[in-house]
């Protein structure tokens, strides 16, 4: 529970649909401000709230890189689990939280457990299929993009290859593929006017949990049946010291798989390209020797757009955090996207520089155990697809992004190509 002693919120409201409604230029004036004076404030409940908690008095809000590096890797004073609040900016349901998140909702020792069983379906040959898979889909994608002539970047090109890599890697069937998009984009999109209409926000989110349940118990049953060389016919059949993942496990990590691997590296797609469209001179630098500048690139796309922009930690303890007493029961939010601009850690943030050293971003997460499982395929699948973009759509423009509405994840709706 959380501490019963008044606290005063900070002017600054970081929880309000107001705030989120603004671009990341203008949120980081707010953050700036934070960072620089107040990098650990008391704030109000969050907006968006998927269920009623009277005792609900507000969280901390942890705004500068070096305090969310700090809590990330404190597994043993900060709490993930759904029992203790989860990881969503605003409160929701413990059995949902379980039904959706997997390893991101788990501590040790269960985390450890957990983690090491979808571990080892990573294997070295699952690793290299996946990467061959991947080339040539970035391939068939822009192919496809260039030979339907200019719509929306997001639709013809961001959400295409990361979705088509999670269903060929795990073995979605191609009928299934298109009630898969539809099911995330509820998950994702249940604070957004557009996605839910008149609908309910939390029925719009279980609407969506319900159809990539669905769609992951007909998968698990099936390749129990009968195996196939994907990665859930591995997750079906891992084992460590006796013990396999359950029914429940295996739909709670492919959905964790289909909303992490799926938005993520889509919205870092849309994000990068706008930015080396934005700035030339640093797309053909990029162009100029592409091998040696794309890991450089691939950070600071993560880095510059940082799709993930919160998540919460519940403190076991009583602890100290960029000089606040953090009381044990108090919720504590992490602004990545905040932490992305850090002016003690990056030089000139608002610079979009690829050749950017060192650059420690926290798009993956800020280390310790929750550190990003797939973070080697997001990677693999921004080198395909921008490789294929700059050669096969050299004179690519684009206009205005339009974006979703939330706390969550850092979401470009729509990307017109010009």
């Amino acid at each position: 529970m959380p501490t019963t002693n008044p606290r005063p919120y900070d002017e600054i409201t970081l929880s309000t649909h107001e705030f989120w409604a603004q671009d990341t230029r203008q949120r980081d004036v707010a953050f700036a401000e934070l960072r620089r004076d107040r990098p650990v404030t008391w704030q109000p409940p969050a907006w968006g709230s998927l269920m009623e908690d009277p005792e609900d008095q507000g969280y901390w809000a942890v705004v500068r890189h070096a305090d969310v590096a700090a809590v990330s890797r404190a597994n043993d004073v900060f709490s993930s689990a759904p029992e203790n609040g989860g990881v969503m900016f605003e409160n929701a349901p413990a059995q949902l939280l379980e039904e959706t998140q997997s390893i991101l909702t788990m501590d040790p020792p269960r985390h450890k457990v957990v983690r090491g069983l979808v571990s080892t379906a990573f294997t070295p040959r699952r690793i290299r299929l996946i990467e061959g898979q991947i080339k040539a889909q970035a391939a068939a994608v822009v192919d496809s993009f260039v030979a339907e002539g200019p719509r929306d970047f997001v639709e013809q090109v961001s959400s295409r290859l990361p979705l088509w890599t999670i269903s060929e890697m795990i073995g979605v069937p191609q009928e299934d593929r298109e009630r898969l998009v539809a099911g995330v984009d509820d998950m994702v999109g249940y604070n957004d006017p557009e996605y839910i209409g008149d609908g309910d926000p939390l029925m719009t989110l279980l609407t969506g949990i319900g159809t990539v349940h669905d769609i992951a118990q007909n998968l698990i049953e099936a390749r129990r049946a009968h195996p196939e060389d994907d990665l859930m016919s591995e997750l079906v059949t891992a084992e460590i010291e006796g013990e396999r993942l359950t029914d429940e496990d295996l739909r709670s990590y492919f959905t964790l798989l289909a909303v992490a691997g799926n938005d993520t590296t889509r919205n870092t797609t849309s994000h990068g390209m706008l930015a080396l469209l934005d700035h030339p001179e640093q797309r053909d630098l990029l162009v100029s020797d592409y091998d040696r500048y794309v890991p450089g690139a691939i950070d600071e796309f993560l880095r510059w757009g940082t799709p993930v922009m919160t998540f919460r930690r519940t403190a076991m303890k009583d602890v100290e955090i960029g000089g606040q007493q953090v009381a044990a029961g108090d919720k504590v939010v992490m602004f990545y996207s905040s932490a992305d601009r850090d002016e003690l850690v990056f030089e000139d943030p608002w610079t979009f520089d690829i050749t950017r050293t060192p650059n420690h971003h926290v798009a993956f997460g800020g280390g310790g155990i929750h550190y990003c499982l797939g973070h080697h395929v997001a990677r693999a699948q921004l080198r395909a697809i921008f490789s294929e973009l700059l050669t096969k759509a050299p004179d690519l423009k684009l206009g205005e992004p339009e974006f979703v509405v939330g706390h969550f994840m850092n979401a470009i709706k729509r990307l017109p190509v010009l």
